[in-house]
């Protein structure tokens, strides 16, 4: 294609949107961050054959010949998932963007493709933006929460990530649960340069309600062995859907608490305890469908999870301190419950 044709593509047609396609893709758009100059940058596109028969890419297109792509270049099965990786050569400095378009023999029209970031002269990534070192990789946090996540959400969160090491890295997340997807961009670091691990929350793919909890392990290449030096902790946090009480709010239960948070003062003794007083308010039963810890330290007790209108139990927090100074994140308590104005009720622990 020459280029007043694609041109004329990009003017004419804008972005196609990609759900309209027989190939579909997961994100059309990679934001590549930072990278120095004449270090090629790769981004990494999941795409899929969403059709009723095989598909081919007859022809990738880029707008000038700084950006290249790999592509399966056989058939690809109806359903198969694949990736293409496109990589910018970075020998211009200041912020790129590159779009790439598909042409297949799923539509008559392209599929495009976006990757964008800044090529840097001297890129000096400052250690204290990554706090935490994982053998010779470094990144800006240690710990995922996908909270407040409604069934069918796709969340995302981005783990900034820095090679500290001497050799050049392909940094992975190892253990993924069938819920979480993980894209690195670029796939390969060199010394202390950095990147991006885009992880995603597939709500669909996880059914129990309330808190899931899990750890991941971030390696510096395929393969390496994991231990607790490079693990990720992960939680997630699925809410109950209310789609179909709509007019019926006056009948729902109410729940009513006697405080949403708790300061628990040690006083030099190893453990200590707290109570909250929970009341249905409401028309019909409350019920307490979970109730979990986001942190090991805790213990808790409730004196009763079903509550006719008018009844009161007790919640008793017990907060062991030695493992609390373990803890990755903040103590809390968590509820799931068939009240509509709050299916999820945390109780903050503060603990001195």
């Amino acid at each position: 294609m020459n280029r007043s044709r694609w041109i004329i593509l990009l003017l004419v047609m804008g972005i196609l949107p990609v759900s309209a396609q027989r190939l579909t893709v997961e994100k059309a758009v990679v934001d590549c961050g930072r990278t120095a100059y004449n270090q090629p940058v790769t981004a990494v596109f999941e795409l899929r054959n969403k059709g009723l028969r095989k598909l081919r890419i007859d022809t990738v297109e880029t707008a000038c010949g700084c950006t290249g792509a790999e592509y399966p270049r056989g058939d690809i099965p109806m359903g198969e998932r694949f990736k293409m990786k496109v990589t910018y050569d970075a020998r211009q400095l200041g912020r790129f963007q590159k779009v790439i378009g598909i042409f297949s023999n799923g539509s008559k029209k392209p599929v495009f493709l976006t990757m964008k970031g800044v090529v840097l002269a001297d890129l000096k990534d400052d250690a204290a933006a990554y706090p935490f070192e994982l053998g010779d990789l470094r990144v800006d946090k240690n710990n995922l929460e996908f909270d407040d996540v409604n069934k069918g959400d796709s969340p995302e969160q981005v783990i900034r990530v820095m090679n500290a090491g001497s050799t050049v890295c392909y940094p992975n997340l190892l253990h993924l649960p069938p819920y979480l997807t993980a894209v690195v961009t670029p796939e390969r670091l060199a010394p202390n340069r950095s990147g991006s691990i885009t992880v995603r929350f597939n709500s669909k793919a996880l059914h129990d309600f309330g808190l899931t909890q899990t750890s991941v392990y971030l390696a510096k290449e395929l393969g390496e062995k994991v231990s607790s030096r490079n693990e990720i902790t992960v939680s997630t946090v699925l809410l109950p859907s209310f789609s179909g009480i709509a007019g019926m709010q006056e009948f729902a239960p109410k729940m009513l608490l006697s405080a949403d948070s708790l300061v628990i003062n040690f006083g030099g003794k190893k453990k200590r305890s707290e109570e909250i007083t929970i009341t249905n308010e409401g028309r019909t039963a409350l019920k307490i469908t979970s109730l979990q810890m986001f942190t090991s330290g805790l213990r808790v007790m409730l004196g009763k999870r079903e509550l006719q209108p008018g009844e009161s139990t007790k919640l008793r927090v017990t907060a062991f301190m030695e493992e609390l100074k373990k803890a990755r994140s903040k103590p809390r308590v968590l509820m799931i419950t068939n009240d509509p104005n709050k299916p999820k009720v945390v109780i903050n622990i503060q603990a001195q």
